[in-house]
């Protein structure tokens, strides 16, 4: 995969999009697998109800792992140097969101970029928001 540029870049500039969805039980189910994290409020839709919820919910990691799907989908990984989000909503099964990023902060000097993402359902309501910092050449 091609490295990108902090020359092609400005503040602002928004990086490609990714759309995932709509969530299914099974994407929880799977994630769980792969995560190792089977608490019943992402895998038992009855147990979910049964305290409140209203049914399972998307693990707040698989949330982050689509916006960071986002991101290596526009850059290199390896420029990846720095990720964290903050957790605003619940995503439930049925929802589709859509992860976009902007360009908030160029250090030239340093060769950094910091990109405000974040990840939101099909209403606006934002699941997620965070900070990457890449290294650009």
């Amino acid at each position: 995969m091609k490295r990108i540029k902090l020359s092609d870049y400005e503040q602002g500039a928004e990086i490609p999009e990714l759309k995932v969805g709509p969530i299914q039980h099974m994407d929880l189910v799977r994630y769980a697998g792969a995560s190792g994290d089977f608490n019943p409020i992402h895998t038992d839709p009855a147990f979910a109800e049964k305290v409140g919820l209203g049914g399972t919910i998307a693990h707040g990691m698989y949330v982050m792992a689509l916006m960071g799907r986002c991101v290596s989908g526009w850059v290199n990984p390896i420029q990846m140097k720095a990720f964290g989000v903050k957790f605003k909503a619940m995503t439930k099964p049925g929802q589709t969101i859509t992860c976009t990023g902007k360009v908030k902060k160029i250090k030239e000097e340093e060769k950094l970029m910091t990109v405000a993402v974040q990840a939101a359902d099909e209403n606006g309501e934002v699941k997620a928001a965070g900070d990457v910092v890449i290294a650009c050449d």
